[in-house]
C-alpha cells in the first residue's frame, strides 16, 4: 500500500507550491508512459534491504484503491541514528526503460531528508511504475519499486 503512493511523483504535470501562479512541468511525456506500459513490467532483481537502511514512508493519499487527480502527495523518509538520510542522493527511474525523471520532479518539488511534498499532482491515467532510491550519511541504500493504478 505505501508503495503506490510514491507512484504519484510520475505525475504527467505537477504544480509546485506555494506558488502564486501554478506552474505545470510534464514528469512524464504521454510518449514515456505509453512506451514502458507496452513494454510491461519493469524487471528488478530480487535483494534483502540493507538492516538500518533509510525507509520511504506514505503520509498522503491513501492508495489502497486507485487514486484519482489531482492529489496531494506527502512522502517521508525515516533513518536510523546515527546515520542521516541524503537527499541529494534521491533518485526515481520511470517504467521498464528506467527512465530518470530525478530531475524532472526537481523542478516542482524539494527534496529534503525529512521527505518531498507535492501540492496537486496531475497524473494520467493508467498503470505506472517507480523505482525510488535514497541512502543515508553510511551509504546504506534503499530501492524501491512502486507499481500503482491512476483512474
Amino acid at each position: 500500500m505505501k508503495n503506490h503512493l510514491l507512484g504519484l511523483l510520475v505525475a504527467a504535470s505537477c504544480w509546485v507550491p506555494g506558488e502564486a501562479a501554478a506552474q505545470r512541468v510534464a514528469l512524464v511525456t504521454p510518449e514515456e508512459a505509453s512506451a514502458s506500459q507496452a513494454a510491461g513490467g519493469m524487471v528488478v532483481p530480487r535483494s534483502t534491504p540493507q538492516p538500518g537502511a533509510p525507509q520511504i514512508a506514505l503520509v498522503t493519499p491513501d492508495v489502497s484503491k486507485p487514486v484519482g487527480a489531482p492529489t496531494s502527495v506527502e512522502v517521508r523518509f525515516v533513518g536510523t541514528a546515527p546515520a542521516e538520510v541524503k537527499p541529494e542522493t534521491f533518485r526515481v527511474l520511470y517504467g521498464s526503460f528506467r527512465i530518470d525523471i530525478t530531475q524532472r520532479l526537481l523542478g516542482v518539488a524539494k527534496v529534503t531528508k525529512e521527505g518531498i511534498n507535492v501540492s496537486e499532482a496531475v497524473l494520467p491515467a493508467g498503470r505506472h511504475q517507480l523505482l525510488l532510491s535514497i541512502k543515508d550519511s553510511l551509504d546504506r541504500e534503499t530501492i524501491q519499486v512502486v507499481s500503482f493504478v491512476v483512474r
